[in-house]
C-alpha cells in the first residue's frame, strides 16, 4: 500500500497532494478517478477504519447470507494502491479542516496538507433513544464487523428482533430467515418503506415477508430494550407488551457524517451541501457520497442519496472537478437495488415522500414480477422493476424526458415504453 511523504505542506518542492476524508467506496472511487484522468500529483486517502475501502451493499446482503467471500466486499485489491501512488492511512480519524490554512488534523495531532480536498465521510446509523440500548446483543449494520457480529447470532431457532422496516431491517430480517431464525420486525409506521414506495409499492414487501414468516408489528412504539447482567432479552412496546429476543437489531435510518464540515464552517443542510459540481461553499472543498447533499439539475434542488451508486458515480464527477474540467456536472438519475427471498428489485428515480399522484403498474404486484412506476401530473418520476430486468435504460430515459405520457400505454406491456 502506499505509505507516501504527504504530511508535508509547502516548502521542500513539492506541491501539495488532494486529500480524500473517508476511504470508502466513494473515497477510493475518488483515487481511482483521478488517476484515470491524469492526475500525476499525490493523493492521500485517509479512512478512520482498518480495513481498507470495501463495498457496503453485501453487508445486508450476500456477506451476510454467507454466499459472498470477505475478499469479495473489496473496492480494489490491496496492492493495487501502492501500484497507483496512492497514499492510503487507515486507522485514522481526521478531527479537524482548516480550510484558510488548507490543512486536515488528524487524532495524534498531525498534519496533512491539501491543494484540493474532498469529503466521502459518508453517514452513521442512528442510534435508539430509549433505555438499554446500550446492552450486549443490541446490534447496528454500518462496517464489515458490525455484519459479522449480526451473522454469529443468526443461527436456528434464534429470536431476532429487528426494529425498523427500511432497507436494512428487511434485508437483515431476509437472511435471519434464510438462517433458520424467528424474526420479528417492529416499525412505527404502517408499512415498511412507506416513505419511499407509498402505500401501494409498500405492501408488496409486507406481503413478502409475512410469505417468508415474518412477524411483522407495524404502528408500535419502542420504549425501552429488556435485558439482564447487561444483555438484551426483548423489546418492550408502548402497549406493555415485549417481544423475547435473543438479539435486536436497530435499522432506524442514518444520518450524514457532516460533523468536520460544520466544524469548518462549510454550509451543511441534510449533509454537505454542494453545487452541481460537488464543490462546497469553500472552492477548494468537495463532497461526494452519503454526506453530500449535491444540487441536481434535473431536478433543480439539492438532493442526499444514501446508495450505492451515488458512492460509485458522485467521485468520478468531483475528481474532474478538482481538476478543473468544467464540465463535470453530476446529473446521474438515483440508482438502487435490493435483494430478499426470491424478490430481487431496481429502482431508478427520485419521488419525495407524497410527492406522486399515481402508481402505474405493469404487471400484477402479487405476482412479485411486475414493474411499478411513479408519476406526477402524467410524467414518471420513478420506476422500480421487481423480478423483471433489462428496463432501466428505458425507465431512467422516461424520468429525464420528463414528457407526459399515457397512463394506459404505460401500463401495457405490449407496449415499448418509448411509446407510452
Amino acid at each position: 500500500m502506499g505509505t507516501g511523504t504527504a504530511g508535508t505542506a509547502e516548502g521542500g518542492g513539492r506541491e501539495r497532494p488532494i486529500v480524500i476524508v473517508g476511504a470508502s467506496l466513494g473515497g477510493a472511487k475518488a483515487a481511482e478517478a483521478l488517476r484515470a484522468a491524469g492526475h500525476q500529483g499525490g493523493i492521500v486517502l485517509i479512512g478512520e477504519e482498518h480495513e481498507r475501502p470495501y463495498e457496503r451493499p453485501p453487508l445486508s446482503k450476500g456477506y451476510l447470507l454467507g454466499t459472498t467471500p470477505r475478499e469479495k466486499i473489496y473496492v480494489h485489491p490491496p496492492q493495487w494502491y501502492g501500484e497507483n501512488d496512492i497514499t492510503l492511512r487507515l486507522g485514522t480519524s481526521v478531527v479537524a479542516i482548516d480550510p484558510a490554512g488548507h490543512t486536515v488534523t488528524l487524532a495524534d495531532d498531525g498534519q496533512v496538507a491539501y491543494a484540493k480536498l474532498l469529503l466521502t465521510t459518508g453517514s452513521v446509523p442512528r442510534r435508539l433513544p430509549v433505555p438499554g440500548e446500550e446492552q450486549d446483543g443490541v446490534l447496528y449494520l454500518r462496517r464489515a464487523e458490525d455484519s459479522e457480529r449480526i451473522k454469529a447470532v443468526l443461527r436456528p431457532g434464534a429470536r431476532i428482533a429487528v426494529i425498523g422496516a427500511g432497507w436494512i431491517g428487511l434485508e437483515v430480517a431476509a437472511a435471519a430467515r434464510a438462517a433458520g431464525a424467528e424474526v420479528t420486525v417492529l416499525e412505527a409506521a404502517e408499512l415498511p418503506l412507506l416513505r419511499v414506495l407509498g402505500r401501494e409499492v409498500a405492501q408488496v414487501f409486507a406481503d413478502l415477508h409475512r410469505d417468508h414468516g415474518v412477524d411483522l408489528r407495524f404502528g408500535v412504539q419502542v420504549t425501552e430494550l429488556t435485558g439482564t447482567g447487561g444483555t438484551v432479552s426483548g423489546v418492550r412496546l408502548g402497549d406493555g407488551t415485549t417481544v423475547a429476543a435473543d438479539a435486536v437489531v436497530v435499522g432506524i435510518g442514518i444520518s450524514p457524517a457532516t460533523g468536520l464540515a460544520a466544524a469548518a464552517g462549510l454550509e451543511v443542510d441534510n449533509g454537505v451541501k454542494t453545487d452541481q459540481h460537488l464543490r462546497t461553499s469553500d472552492p477548494d472543498v468537495y463532497a461526494a457520497g452519503d454526506a453530500a447533499n449535491a444540487f441536481h439539475p434535473l431536478f433543480g434542488k439539492h438532493i442526499r442519496v444514501e446508495h450505492w451508486a451515488n458512492a460509485v458515480n458522485q467521485p468520478q464527477t468531483a475528481a474532474r472537478a478538482m481538476l478543473g474540467q468544467p464540465d463535470a456536472v453530476y446529473d446521474r438519475v438515483p440508482y438502487f437495488f435490493s435483494d430478499q427471498y426470491d424478490l430481487g428489485m431496481e429502482y431508478v428515480g427520485y419521488v419525495e415522500p407524497g410527492g406522486y399522484d399515481r402508481v402505474v403498474f405493469r404487471g400484477d404486484p402479487a405476482t412479485r414480477e411486475f414493474i411499478a412506476l411513479w408519476l406526477a401530473d402524467g410524467r414518471v418520476l420513478a420506476g422500480m422493476n421487481v423480478n423483471v430486468w433489462d428496463v432501466t435504460d428505458p425507465i431512467r430515459e422516461l424520468i429525464v424526458s420528463k414528457r407526459v405520457v399515457a397512463a394506459d400505454r404505460l401500463a401495457d406491456p405490449n407496449v415499448p415504453f418509448g411509446d407510452a
